[in-house]
């Protein structure tokens, strides 16, 4: 006979059902019930896109992607574009959608092709990651590329931009990431993705104080 004193035993929190409240070309508004740890029921409202392949289980790729040339330093290859979300202009790693059939390597180099111009070699890819795991179930693949900036086809790129794609090439030298976004800031309306700044962060500890925390300006 269990003691009425007992502590719940926890419940494995799981989905029951997804209802779908509406849905566009690009994205859906669910409706979700699940179980949470107490074992209670709960609804929860989500996003997700209607694009994802069958081939993987990372709905696009980002793109970090390093400019190598002779007698020049270093430097991150960026986008800024207009976000109607937003409503203004962000600055983010090079991004896009995996097509059918294509891996996220692939998805990578064509992306980093149309968007900048630049040809270039995959040198590491991360796990499947989310983005806003709040709001969506959105996930990315984060690629590491290289780009031989002496190479003929890198030294003028040509972007390959699609109908309604508007691009702006950025490129931020990696010894001063940070300070040159902190710059961008202050001179226009532009928001940074979370993922660049958290990576530029990180570039300065590597760099400079490898042992102790950032401190930011208030």
């Amino acid at each position: 006979m269990s003691n009425p004193e007992d502590p719940k035993v926890p419940t494995t929190p799981h989905i029951i059902k997804e209802e779908l409240l509406a849905e566009g070309k690009w994205v859906k508004l669910e409706q979700t019930t699940y179980i949470d740890p107490a074992g209670n029921t709960r609804i929860w409202e989500s996003v997700k896109r209607t694009t994802r392949r069958t081939n993987t289980e990372a709905d696009g790729v980002g793109i970090i992607a390093l400019l190598k040339r002779t007698l020049h330093k270093d430097c991150v290859v960026m986008v800024k574009q207009f976000r109607p979300p937003l409503g203004c202009s962000t600055l983010e790693f090079p991004a896009g959608l995996i097509d059918e059939g294509e891996t996220a390597e692939a998805a990578a180099l064509r992306e980093l092709k149309e968007e900048t111009g630049y040809k270039g070699e995959v040198v590491g890819v991360t796990p499947v990651t989310c983005l806003d795991p709040g709001l969506s179930n959105c996930t990315t693949q984060i690629i590491l590329v290289n780009i031989n900036g002496d190479d003929v086809e890198n030294i003028h790129p040509t972007q390959q931009l699609g109908d309604g794609e508007f691009v702006e090439v950025i490129l931020l030298p990696l010894d001063e990431f940070q300070s040159k976004i902190d710059d961008l800031l202050q001179k226009e309306k532009i928001i940074v993705d979370s993922k660049v700044y958290i990576f530029a962060m990180g570039m300065v500890q590597a760099f400079f104080k490898p042992r102790e925390l950032p401190v930011l300006k208030q």
